[in-house]
């Protein structure tokens, strides 16, 4: 299966892979994506920090994201200044910088991280409506899937949809069961997001890019190695009139016959 895999390369190569430590870090991550010759693709930095307390409030634009280079959902997203609550913000942030995230999952790529605080352009409108995000899951160096998360609020809660290369609807998720005939708009840059995409990951067995679409533009968000630590539990959706889940599916179309990928061979994976 997919999981399975991703766990066997989480031990096996992700855990001491010097280019994945960097890009498991979004701060680090920005110099590889401008080396793949992207840098146009990366959301403008307008400020970095150690350290919550060197945050300079009265310097930042009236909107803006904020967000940890490490873990997942360490973000604030502030799309109106007055209205935030610095006090808790600081609070919220050393939290979160005082986590070791490598523990939950064991993904050790994520060890060696320096905490740190990016303040980046913000993406969504004047609403708070955030862009939708389209996570193109790269396999060998090729997207294979994309999953695309609709109406996500503000509490992260969004509907999935996978869909292929060409834009059809996959039956992978119970939200392309129930709404069956919605088939999202497709974007008119899909075709040089895939390519971009295959371009960051072509360095790696598997990544699922991540990219927003904003006023036509592709946007970067991160690349993500192990996807819940490799035990996605959503992929053991089974669709209609197929014997086997998704999970197996998409493990599938994920090989690990390569020699610099580690001792696959020594390993049954199915």
């Amino acid at each position: 299966t997919l999981n399975e895999k991703i766990l066997w390369l989480k031990l096996n190569n992700y855990w001491n892979n010097p280019l994945i430590k960097q890009c498991a870090d979004k701060y680090r991550v920005r110099d590889y994506i401008t080396q793949q010759g992207l840098v146009n693709l990366l959301n403008p930095l307008i400020a970095d920090f150690e350290d919550v307390d060197q945050i300079n409030w009265k310097n930042l634009p009236s909107s803006f994201a904020l967000k940890l280079n490490v873990g997942c959902g360490c973000n604030i997203i502030v799309n109106d200044k007055k209205s935030l609550n610095i006090d808790k913000t600081k609070s919220v942030f050393k939290k979160w910088m005082k986590k070791k995230f490598y523990l939950e999952h064991s993904e050790m790529q994520y060890k060696d991280v320096k905490p740190r605080i990016l303040v980046e352009k913000y993406l969504g409108d004047i609403d708070g409506n955030r862009p939708q995000d389209y996570k193109f899951y790269c396999m060998n160096g090729k997207c294979k899937a994309i999953l695309l998360c609709v109406n996500r609020d503000a509490n992260g809660h969004a509907l999935y949809f996978f869909m292929d290369r060409n834009w059809n609807v996959l039956p992978y998720t119970w939200e392309s069961e129930k709404y069956s005939n919605f088939v999202p708009p497709k974007p008119e840059k899909l075709d040089l997001a895939i390519n971009h995409a295959e371009v960051l990951a072509e360095k790696f067995p598997f990544v699922r890019v991540d990219f927003y679409f904003v006023n036509n533009e592709i946007v970067f968000g991160e690349l993500t190695f192990t996807p819940a630590g490799g035990m996605d539990r959503d992929l053991k959706y089974v669709p209609p009139h197929k014997d086997k889940d998704v999970d197996h599916i998409l493990g599938e179309m994920l090989s690990l016959d390569n020699k610099n990928y580690g001792h696959a061979s020594s390993v049954h994976i199915v």
